[in-house]
């Protein structure tokens, strides 16, 4: 079910609709790294509850940015990797990772997050 982002009249507002949620620009940056399972994903995004990551990811995924991937088996297998829309926000993520950084350079603030460039 795709989330209702047509309503929206601005492209500011589109955009940070998609990605603006409290975790999901740092689960878009990790997986611009590659396919990842859940329990991957966790371990970059520590503060965020097993809900609220599910919750974000699922969010991602209605709005084209992430694919889910099950497998048959037992135990279940689930997979997250981005689509070609998700894709296309490297350069966005990469610009917002520079500015963040330099501010932070600029205001003697130590980076220390699990994202790297």
């Amino acid at each position: 079910m795709k989330r209702k982002i047509e309503e929206l009249e601005c492209p500011v507002d589109v955009g940070l609709k998609m990605i603006g949620g409290k975790y999901k620009a740092l689960i878009l940056w990790h997986l611009l790294s590659g396919t990842m399972r859940n329990g991957q994903i966790q371990k970059f995004v520590p503060h965020a509850t097993p809900k609220m990551l599910t919750q974000q990811l699922r969010e991602l995924e209605s709005d084209g940015l992430v694919c889910r991937t099950v497998y048959p088996v037992v135990p279940p297998k689930v997979e997250y990797s981005l689509t070609a829309l998700g894709e296309s926000l490297k350069p966005v993520l990469i610009a917002i990772y520079d500015w963040g950084a330099t501010y932070m350079q600029d205001n003697e603030i130590d980076i220390c997050c699990s994202m790297e460039r």
